[in-house]
């Protein structure tokens, strides 16, 4: 009985103790996109990812213009030549693969130049929204940017503007 007791004194301590608990959200993309900074470094990238992609174009039609020339005259050349050129279009194509990689991979040099210059964004925000969430007494804020699975937020609970506020924008 006494178990009893105690289990049922402790579901009702537990769920009042959780009741009381505040929840918030923000919208990181809204924040971002308030951020005079972000936009530049935004851009910033743009411009190095057309920069890329503008070289990988010119090397690509290097490589058509090979090809295109070896399907014209492959019936005049011997084998030995055939093979030669073959090996150029093909050395030519891996190093053309290896040059996107490079720049556009998963750790390629516009992954890394993102990374350090929008991290310091990020941290400066993560700051804010854990300062507010010490001042506010917040159990728990929520972004709902991206594929966040909240189905209805109440503007009333909405915290960007207040991380925009402690960031010293707006």
């Amino acid at each position: 009985m006494k178990k009893f007791i105690l289990i049922v004194v402790s579901i009702i301590v537990f769920t009042g103790i959780g009741s009381a608990q505040k929840f918030g959200f923000i919208d990181t993309e809204y924040i971002m996109s308030n951020i005079p900074e972000f936009t530049a470094v935004q851009e910033q990238l743009d411009e190095l990812s057309s920069q890329y992609q503008e070289e990988l174009e010119t090397i690509y039609a290097e490589i058509e213009q090979l090809y295109q020339n070896y399907q014209t005259e492959s019936a005049s050349l011997s084998e030995d030549m055939k093979r030669r050129r073959e090996d150029v279009i093909i050395t030519k194509e891996k190093d053309y693969k290896q040059l996107q990689s490079k720049y556009f991979g998963p750790n390629g040099d516009l992954f890394t130049k993102r990374q350090s210059l929008i991290q310091p964004i990020q941290d400066n925000i993560s700051n804010a929204v854990q300062q507010i969430a010490d001042e506010g007494s917040y159990a728990t804020i929520f972004d709902k940017a991206g594929n966040a699975a909240l189905f209805y937020t109440n503007p009333r609970y909405d915290l960007s503007d207040q991380v925009l506020q402690k960031l010293g924008y707006k």
